[in-house]
């Protein structure tokens, strides 16, 4: 939620971290967010729990790559 928001914000998602047990926005808000980005119309609770599943894992990935750390590539990979 906290990397779709911002995402949806427009914030350079190059320098935030997942701020763990860091509670933002509302039941509600979750649900309209996953519903928007999830890339299925009318999708069901197991298609949200895939989409929540796999986006999760590829942002924690991503957060520990060093290849995705901007204090590592500088300003080499902008945006990437």
């Amino acid at each position: 939620f906290q990397y779709l928001k911002r995402f949806d914000q427009g914030c350079d998602l190059d320098t935030f971290w997942y701020e763990a047990l860091s509670v933002e926005g509302s039941p509600a808000e979750w649900l309209q967010l996953f519903l928007l980005h999830c890339g299925v119309v009318d999708p069901s609770w197991a298609e949200l729990h895939n989409f929540t599943w796999f986006l999760n894992i590829q942002l924690r990935d991503c957060e520990a790559s060093v290849f995705c750390n901007p204090d590592f590539v500088q300003d080499t990979l902008n945006g990437f």
